[in-house]
């Protein structure tokens, strides 16, 4: 897929579902599953899909990431998230959510094409 003026942002909360996951450390299988994730979120730059994302560094149970991206429909969207390694691999629960981006720093204002 291609960045185009036709997709629609969304944003897909995650979360770890291991209760200590940050807290105590990842197993390894979480470890690895977590490298996948991180590895589909690059593919998903290179596709133009994907506009940013990121985690709070905080490591109790509210901790929380994010993963800002374009689609060209609900279902799509669906899809790129239930994709995501992580949370196929139940290591992280994820919501989905319809999204605009309102304000950018301009040097990111390329992103947005």
């Amino acid at each position: 897929m291609q960045a185009s003026s036709l997709l629609q942002e969304y944003l897909y909360k995650i979360q770890p579902i291991r209760d200590g996951m940050l807290k105590t450390g990842a197993t390894e299988d979480e470890k690895r599953i977590v490298g996948e994730h991180f590895s589909y979120l690059q593919e998903l730059i290179g596709k133009g899909v994907l506009v940013m994302a990121g985690r709070t560094l905080n490591i109790d149970n509210s901790s929380f990431g994010i993963v800002v991206f374009r689609a060209s429909s609900d279902e799509e969207a669906r899809g790129i998230m239930l994709e995501d390694p992580a949370v196929k691999n139940m290591v992280f629960r994820a919501e989905l959510y319809p999204y605009r981006i309102s304000l950018l720093k301009e040097e990111n204002a390329g992103l947005l094409d």
